[in-house]
């Protein structure tokens, strides 16, 4: 089995002991996105949908690094910090796909990395 390290400073860099994403054995693996801006640093917090939307463009550049997109996206996992957000958040994530949508669950938990309401986290397929 071969694994690469999918890298860019077009996402944020990883906060922890992790990649932003690995691809091995025809898939690619993209660690949780959070609405840090890359060239910054700083939080997109300003409302749930411009948070959702700056974790899409950090999911859409490891994306573009590993020369795939959102219809490569065959699973993804979103953490709300409330299911409150749910129906924000989701109009948000749908916008991004076209035709067959990935599977998906959708979970509230305690708390998210550096307080934010959102974190969304992806596996691709290199083929389609």
């Amino acid at each position: 089995m071969s694994k690469q390290v999918i890298k860019t400073d077009k996402a944020p860099a990883p906060i922890g002991p992790y990649n932003q994403a690995i691809k091995a054995n025809g898939m690619v693996f993209i660690s949780g996105q959070v609405a840090l801006i890359p060239a910054t640093g700083e939080l997109e917090l300003s409302s749930i949908e411009a948070e959702t939307h700056q974790v899409m463009k950090n999911i859409s550049a490891v994306l573009d690094e590993a020369h795939i997109t959102f219809q490569h996206i065959v699973k993804t996992t979103i953490f709300l910090s409330d299911m409150g957000l749910f129906s924000k958040v989701n109009e948000v994530y749908g916008a991004y796909f076209t035709g067959d949508h990935p599977a998906r669950e959708t979970v509230a938990v305690k708390g998210l990395p550096r307080g934010v309401n959102v974190e969304i986290s992806v596996t691709a397929v290199v083929d389609l």
